[in-house]
């Protein structure tokens, strides 16, 4: 589930992998080094080695492309939550998952800035509800355990905000994204403190 397709497609032809790969590759290279707006599919196609054609035959459009590579970020950390070493995944301490959790999905963030602003141009991918129930899940399950005094539902989803919210994009641009990453842990780790 790695890379969000769904097992009973057909396997992907090995050129069209590379070149699946390629693509992606260099969309986040290129996200990386020269932001948002640098993503065309003409610049992409230079940096992947790629006809354009074969970008929109595999991507659809540009909103396509930032939405598989965004959906593969979101759906390796699923992965890893799920089925990955301790403490993200399966095996220790409610507490310390939670704090894991948050700590990668903070990281995911600090590291794909300017993809997640770029995709919070275009229309959602199709799996976003599930991806979101996915966290609100974990999250819930996590504090429940942890903290059963406490609202976990609402309280999970308040922890989450933040890192949606307008101050996380500017804060890792002036590149204060230790501080972020510190920050939030501060911020969970408070709430896990049982009064």
């Amino acid at each position: 589930m790695t890379d969000g397709v769904s097992s009973d497609r057909p396997r992907e032809r090995a050129d069209a992998a590379r070149n699946r790969r390629a693509i992606l590759d260099a969309t986040a290279t290129l996200l990386a080094e020269h932001g948002a707006a640098s993503i065309t599919m003409d610049r992409v196609a230079a940096a992947a080695g790629v006809g354009k054609g074969t970008i929109f035959h595999r991507f659809g459009n540009r909103a396509g492309l930032l939405r598989e590579l965004l959906g593969e970020r979101a759906f390796t950390l699923m992965d890893d939550i799920s089925n990955g070493p301790p403490p993200l995944g399966p095996g220790a301490p409610p507490a310390e998952r939670l704090i894991a959790y948050f700590d990668a999905m903070t990281r995911l963030v600090i590291d794909n800035v300017e993809l997640i602003i770029a995709y919070n141009t275009i229309p959602p991918h199709p799996r976003r509800d599930e991806v979101h129930a996915f966290w609100a899940a974990h999250i819930t399950s996590m504090l429940r355990a942890a903290r059963p005094d406490i609202d976990a539902e609402a309280v999970g989803s308040l922890l989450l905000a933040p890192l949606g919210g307008e101050l996380v994009p500017q804060m890792i641009r002036e590149g204060q994204g230790e501080r972020l990453l510190a920050a939030m842990r501060e911020l969970v780790e408070s709430v896990l403190r049982a009064p």
